[in-house]
């Protein structure tokens, strides 16, 4: 296990290191989507009866926060480790590819998580957040970070160089999130848009992840959290069959 606690805490100090980029700037951002949402909409939407707008918005907010870092976090160390050259010192050394993929999506789902987690501390401070199921909550937060550590460890493996990484998080992780409930109920949609929001995985993260705080979803969370289970077995499955064909890694 030597081999995977160093790798994990490389992946866990590359992060902290710059922890003012990684962790505070995207609090900050959240910080931003707060402010400007809850300014056009406070008190025009209710989306939940008795919810206001603001505590709507936070977990959604949070959620989001966690899913981004958890996918820039394996990208971006993979991406980076390709250009420079340095990936040889990971792959010479005899780490299983399973060992691989632990270490980068636990330092993931480590990331994603706190900065979630500052999302909520700094933003609980504009609106009371009851915590009706905290281990739905949790148990979401975990699957859904889990499952963006294993989609950008997926991303970072396809990718070249940094101009492919941006397209599929332009085209691919920040459509899903925008489009998966963050801002607004999915029941508000037309009908097509509805049918189309419960294809994504990401709709199911959000909503299970606000369940915990209000009881209230749009999907029953045993439903959400089934799909979302599902997702990340899939794309589990996708990256260690990358990993151990060493597809773009070892060629």
């Amino acid at each position: 296990m030597t081999s995977f606690t160093t790798l994990l805490y490389k992946e866990l100090l590359r992060f902290w290191k710059v922890a003012f980029q990684t962790v505070a700037a995207p609090v900050l951002t959240a910080l931003l989507y707060l402010a400007v949402f809850v300014q056009a909409l406070s008190g025009r939407v209710e989306v939940y009866p008795g919810v206001a707008y603001v505590s709507f918005l936070l977990p959604g907010l949070a959620m989001m926060s966690v899913l981004q870092n958890a996918f820039a976090n394996t990208s971006s160390s993979l991406i980076q480790s390709k250009i420079t050259g340095n990936i040889v010192f990971i792959l010479l050394p005899p780490i299983s590819y399973l060992e691989f993929f632990g270490a980068y999506v636990l330092a993931a789902m480590a990331r994603g998580l706190v900065v979630g987690a500052g999302v909520l501390a700094i933003t609980a401070w504009f609106a009371h957040l009851p915590m009706v199921a905290p281990l739905w909550s949790l148990a979401f937060a975990l699957l859904g970070a889990a499952l963006l550590g294993a989609l950008g460890l997926i991303a970072g493996i396809w990718a070249d160089k940094f101009d492919q990484l941006a397209a599929f998080q332009n085209f691919v992780v920040m459509p899903l999130t925008f489009l998966s409930g963050v801002f607004y109920s999915v029941h508000r949609l037309p009908e097509f848009w509805q049918i189309a929001s419960h294809a994504n995985p990401f709709f199911y993260m959000i909503d299970g992840f606000r369940y915990g705080f209000f009881g209230v979803s749009d999907v029953p969370p045993a439903v959400s959290l089934a799909v979302v289970g599902v997702s990340f077995a899939l794309a589990c499955g996708a990256a260690l069959a990358l990993l151990r064909s060493g597809y773009k890694l070892r060629t």
